[in-house]
C-alpha cells in the first residue's frame, strides 16, 4: 500500500506549494500535479495518477 497525492491549480498565477507541502506531510510517495483551468476537462496528470493506483493504495487530495 502506498499513498499517492494529486495537486491542481487553475491558473499559472496560482501556487501549488500549500497543496504539495500537505501531500508531503501526508507521506505521499508519489505526487502528481498540474495547472489546468476548471473549464478544461483534460487532466493528463490525474489520469496518470489514477492509472498508478492499485488495490489498497490511498489517493490523497488536499481540500
Amino acid at each position: 500500500m502506498i499513498r499517492i497525492g494529486y495537486a491542481r491549480v487553475s491558473t499559472q498565477d496560482q501556487n501549488p506549494d500549500l497543496q504539495l507541502d500537505a501531500l508531503k506531510k501526508a507521506s505521499c510517495e508519489e505526487i502528481f500535479q498540474e495547472k489546468f483551468s476548471g473549464k478544461s476537462s483534460a487532466r493528463p496528470e490525474l489520469e496518470n495518477c489514477l492509472r498508478m493506483l492499485r488495490k489498497g493504495d490511498v489517493l490523497v487530495v488536499w481540500r
